[in-house]
């Protein structure tokens, strides 16, 4: 019979705590009981006993009273929780005993013996006030506690026990039994490191009623795509599995063990025994990782000096030294105040400065390094007004702690033809002074440049960045109209100035044979030139058709605006991501909506802008006398150039598929396709492949893939659990991505979706007084990362402008090394 829910009273609780606390921490951890003249051993103090908990005999207690009914999973469980105790490598064994008898936790010589409670309960209310008054004591001396599925339906009344569970179930009707797909993303965890990336299993799945992510750790979620969720479902954050430290003790749960038949997988036992290994002790881990209060956020470049540009110009990119120190670069854009010229009569026009700061953390203090004159301040407004030229990007020789040498991508003021309307884009090299850090202007090398048109806006690109082999990555944008398509292929062959198009993207990013809208690789030479790799999309030779060309610095071609590249530095794999026209909603007769995208790059390709994007979805092709009616639409696996503007091949290379897409009706739209393989792009026939990403005004801001190290000393560097994630973002605050996603290596470079996304928007904070408009993020050699905000305005800097710091704070796995188990039972 069910008992009536008891009202425990914080007094009662506090003397029964002080009673049990003493005897509790001693019989853990080695020590003497205190008595009932002695003041309470604190958990602290008992922490610091030289004996660890269990002493050499490693012990589980298994609790499995219910107070509805017994649970049929519970001879499963404790035989399959036996069994991972009998079975576990050297070290790590342990015994178990089990109960349904409460009065265990009223004695604190008898629990305290245990390293570890688990809680295979029914629902209900199955400790009396003492008995869970026990239990609190056990947690606060230092004890481990592991619930299974139904023991987040226990102690209902108990809001201690509820934050020891971290959630508990929706008020609905018990789930059904489903097979599901649980998306694995801590791959560091005893609990989940051996287990599938997507682990395909049968089991009962809860929903909750408040979602515990960001004050738990959660190690496990579970996809709702691929089951019914039925009432209160969750949403694409559904965590199935998490850990914390909790009030001076150890809890981890796990929603999964619903079935009887849990408990025989393989891969079942060892998510438990991973569990057990952390709760008893006998192994460390980090359950903090993923608690929003863990980090702090701080903006450390202050407003710049009325009408000056003293801490920061209009932020662009940033790179970071070997030593910490962060150099931000400012696209050209000026003060609030700065005049404009816009007049091409005028021999000022455009006229602007690139700013390099530097910021120092040890002595918080911005240094201005240097200052280009760019073609870049011709302000905001028309298509034929606004310009995004200027300077663009910035990196580090490999070499740089003993050369100095600073790449810098820019357009230079000096190089503009007023009467052609066509500027340059310049890839050089400079040299940084470290004692005084100022840059030697004078010590330019001008490794490479090409023509832009400069009569029309936009998509400069800027994002840069070096392999391993000393390769250099140069991420350029398409010099391409976002208007006259309507928003969908930029593809429009009609406009023109003086001959040289500026609405047909084809002209640029799908033509072999120029270096607009592409990812360059090339590599720097000692004297300032520089060689090509092999390995890149052309070598520069072909001649094939007619004539048609290519360029061998092209690595990848059929990219749109690419403002922000990064390399994993421990698999020299390409990440990149690039912003997307304009329409707002796909068309049946023009194709996809705005896709922003982002992509792992393995292999030199064609990721096929303007004419297919996200994973292969075709435009329609245009052309003249009248670019204003539909042709054809294009094969993403047979293209061709067919421009008028073209000057290169005519047959390019397939489209590749890309990995992560986004348009604002949400995240990867896909679309029945017909038998030519043309999506419907009907809206009601959508399926959005990744649920966790929104969109809406939208501008993709690349990031990098974060590498634990080990071997730095660091308080504030972000735990193992991001190591191998990659982080993306988007400019915008509102609902676009801020996430670390897992990959699987198996297909990430051939388009493979994320496994799992790890939402970034409280730890990078959004909203007012946050980081609303994200320009560019790295990730210092102390393990912290830098953010650069934008501002509030465009083309100018403002009172937001502004370089920020995330650093984590929640300490070192635990338990302490001191803590730890040293032998378990044979």
């Amino acid at each position: 019979m069910q008992r009536a829910p008891h009202h425990r009273s914080r007094s009662r609780r506090g003397i029964t705590v002080a009673l049990l606390a003493g005897a509790m921490a001693a019989s853990l951890l080695g020590g003497t009981a205190a008595t009932a003249n002695q003041a309470p051993v604190s958990t602290a103090k008992a922490l610091d006993l030289p004996s660890p908990p269990g002493g050499s005999n490693v012990k589980v207690l298994v609790y499995y009273a219910s107070a509805t009914e017994e649970s049929p999973v519970v001879n499963a469980g404790i035989e399959a929780i036996e069994a991972i105790g009998q079975t576990s490598p050297a070290g790590k064994r342990f015994k178990t005993e089990a109960t349904a008898d409460g009065s265990v936790f009223t004695n604190a010589n008898k629990l305290g013996k245990y390293n570890a409670v688990v809680f295979l309960t029914g629902g209900g209310d199955v400790l009396d006030p003492d008995q869970e008054a026990g239990l609190e004591s056990y947690v606060e001396a230092g004890g481990g506690f592991l619930g299974i599925h139904d023991a987040a339906n226990t102690e209902p009344y108990s809001d201690w026990f509820t934050g020891l569970i971290g959630a508990r179930p929706a008020a609905s009707a018990p789930p059904a039994v489903q097979r599901a797909t649980v998306e694995v993303g801590d791959r560091v965890h005893p609990a989940t490191k051996d287990l599938p990336l997507e682990w395909k299993r049968s089991d009962q799945w809860f929903n909750w009623a408040t979602n515990p992510t960001g004050s738990v750790h959660t190690v496990a979620k579970v996809r709702e795509s691929t089951y019914k969720p039925g009432t209160g479902a969750n949403g694409a954050d559904h965590p199935v599995s998490w850990c914390r430290d909790y009030d001076g003790g150890r809890s981890f749960y796990t929603a999964m063990g619903g079935t009887a038949d849990s408990y025989s997988e393989t891969d079942f036992r060892d998510h438990l025994r991973g569990a057990l290994q952390w709760t008893t002790r006998l192994s460390r881990a980090d359950c903090k990782a993923t608690i929003d209060a863990n980090y702090t956020a701080e903006r450390v470049t202050q407003p710049n000096q009325p009408d000056q540009q003293d801490q920061i110009g209009e932020p662009h990119g940033m790179t970071i030294m070997p030593d910490g120190r962060v150099i931000y670069i400012g696209r050209g854009g000026g003060a609030a105040n700065a005049p404009v010229v816009t007049d091409w009569n005028d021999p000022n026009v455009g006229k602007g400065i690139g700013q390099i700061h530097i910021y120092d953390p040890k002595t918080k203090q911005v240094t201005l390094a240097g200052s280009l004159t760019v073609f870049g301040n011709k302000g905001g407004g028309d298509e034929l007004v606004k310009v995004e030229e200027g300077l663009l990007g910035i990196t580090l020789d490999p070499n740089f702690a003993t050369n100095g040498w600073v790449y810098v991508y820019y357009s230079p003021f000096s190089e503009i033809d007023r009467d052609t309307q066509i500027g340059q884009r310049r890839v050089a090299r400079f040299t940084l002074n470290p004692t005084t850090d100022k840059l030697d202007m004078t010590s330019e090398k001008v490794l490479l440049q090409w023509p832009a048109q400069i009569h029309s806006c936009c998509h400069a690109g800027g994002g840069m960045a070096f392999d391993s082999k000393g390769n250099l990555y140069i991420a350029v944008g398409d010099n391409n109209s976002s208007q006259f398509s309507d928003g969908y292929s930029g593809n429009n062959p009609e406009p023109n100035y003086k001959g040289v198009s500026f609405a047909d993207a084809r002209r640029t990013a799908g033509n072999t044979n120029n270096l607009n809208g592409k990812i360059l690789r090339i590599h720097p030479e000692q004297d300032g030139t520089y060689t090509l790799p092999e390995g890149n999309l052309f070598t520069g030779k072909e001649t094939a058709e007619g004539g048609g060309k290519t360029r061998g610095e092209i690595y990848v071609m059929g990219v749109r605006n690419p403002a922000r590249i990064s390399i994993d530095k421990k698999t020299d794999t390409l990440y990149a991501g690039w912003v997307g026209p304009d329409a707002g909603e796909p068309s049946t007769t023009w194709g996809p909506a705005k896709y922003d995208t982002f992509s792992v790059i393995t292999h030199a390709g064609n990721h096929g802008w303007p004419y297919c994007m996200g994973n292969k979805q075709p435009y329609r092709d245009r052309n003249l006398p009248d670019p204003t009616k539909p042709l054809g639409w294009y094969d993403c696996d047979h293209l061709k150039n067919e421009s008028p503007n073209n000057d290169g091949l005519v047959n390019i290379p397939p489209a590749e598929a890309n990995n992560i897409w986004y348009s604002p009706q949400g995240g990867a739209p896909d679309y029945p396709r017909n038998a030519d393989g043309v999506p419907s792009y009907d809206p009601t026939q959508a399926t959005y492949l990744l649920p966790w990403l929104k969109g809406g005004g939208q501008a993709t801001m690349d990031g990098p893939v974060y590498r634990f190290d080990p071997t730095v000393k660091s308080s504030v560097k972000w735990p193992e659990y991001w190591d191998g994630k990659w982080f993306v973002g988007d400019f915008y605050d509102a609902t676009n991505p801020r996430h670390a996603v897992q990959m699987d290596p198996k297909n990430a470079g051939e388009g493979g979706l994320p496994v799992s996304a790890d939402s970034l928007r409280k730890i990078i904070p959004v909203g007012a007084g946050g980081i609303r408009n994200l320009m560019d993020w790295k990730f210092a050699p102390d393990g912290s990362l830098y953010v650069l905000d934008y501002g509030r305005g465009f083309f100018n800097s403002d009172k937001d402008s502004a370089l920020w710091h995330i650093t984590y704070k929640g300490g070192a796995p635990t338990p302490a090394a001191k803590d730890l188990a040293r032998k378990a039972a044979q």
